[in-house]
């Protein structure tokens, strides 16, 4: 079964009550019980960790990425500045989509560099936890492309 890893970086674990105008109001376990929806249907398995400290998400990579077929990830402020985290899912050679809840684009300007975006297949910001949803579905498809042609 294909296995996706759904990792989550600072802060994200107030989600719900952090700023609800920037980042909604639903927390964390709702935003993946609903991933869990999708992945349902979708016949698709998923890991979550969620971690305010950049090691122990650079632990996390390493030790499961032999076990999934790619990685849907939230960075939060480890974003715009840890290469330790770019150089982990680098080295993962999984694929990875990038997801931010709100539009890191039309925000302050310093949270619109993402140091994760040139290992990153894409980047969904903007449209709060469907994102999340968006990132499963293209990240399902690609790896499925990706096996097709092998």
């Amino acid at each position: 079964m294909t296995r996706f890893l759904v990792i989550n970086g600072p802060n994200l674990n107030f989600l719900g009550r952090r700023s609800p105008g920037v980042y909604g109001t639903m927390t964390l376990q709702e935003i993946e019980a609903q991933i869990s929806r999708k992945a349902s249907e979708m016949a698709v398995a998923v890991a979550y960790f969620q971690s305010n400290s950049e090691g122990a998400i650079i632990d996390y990579i390493q030790e499961k990425s032999a076990e999934a077929q790619g990685i849907i990830i939230n960075p939060g402020a480890f974003t715009h500045y840890s290469y330790a985290l770019r150089d982990a899912l680098a080295d993962s050679r999984l694929p990875v989509v990038e997801v931010h809840l709100s539009n890191i684009h039309a925000r302050e300007e310093w949270r619109s560099h993402s140091v994760i975006a040139d290992v990153a297949r894409g980047q969904i910001a903007g449209l709060g936890w469907r994102g999340y949803i968006a990132a499963l579905e293209i990240l399902a498809a690609l790896v499925q492309e990706e096996e097709k042609g092998k």
